[in-house]
């Protein structure tokens, strides 16, 4: 047997932009994991990139359910001894909201040279203004 290896063109990629006010983080970033990857395509394949750009707009709006944003905690590490440092959810969505929803996607891509690249196509932002009007991207309505 002969494996089938789809073309991918690199001109074809579309753009998409999904509005995060009142959507439920886990269920966008889930979404939005699956546009990166090309999920959505009849050519998906899981060794290649074939998925498309992802523009997030208002990203200090989107909702996670239950007592998260004041229990959920995010860690960094120095490296040093007692370098741990842990922030909540409500901290991070007052200093970088963009945080919340990129460090969802990187969850959910996989941990590889191929995830590096995938999260190059995602962008995210505060506000409801992007930079990517030039590319016209098409609404998306985002996963409630």
């Amino acid at each position: 047997m002969k494996t089938h290896l789809p073309k991918v063109n690199l001109d074809q990629r579309k753009w998409h932009v999904i509005d995060a006010n009142g959507a439920v983080l886990g269920r966008l970033a889930a979404q939005v994991a699956d546009i990166l990857r090309g999920k959505n395509k009849p050519v998906f394949t899981p060794h290649l990139d074939a998925g498309d750009f992802v523009v997030v707009i208002n990203a200090e709006k989107v909702v996670v359910s239950g007592k998260k944003e004041t229990q959920k905690e995010f860690m960094t590490y120095s490296g040093w001894k007692g370098g741990e440092k842990y922030t909540s959810v409500a901290q991070v969505r007052a200093k970088h909201p963009e945080k919340l929803i990129t460090h969802a996607v990187r969850g959910m891509v996989p941990k590889n040279r191929l995830g590096r690249v995938l999260m190059t196509k995602l962008k995210v932002y505060k506000g409801d203004q992007h930079p990517h009007s030039a590319q016209q991207p098409q609404a998306l309505t985002a996963a409630k």
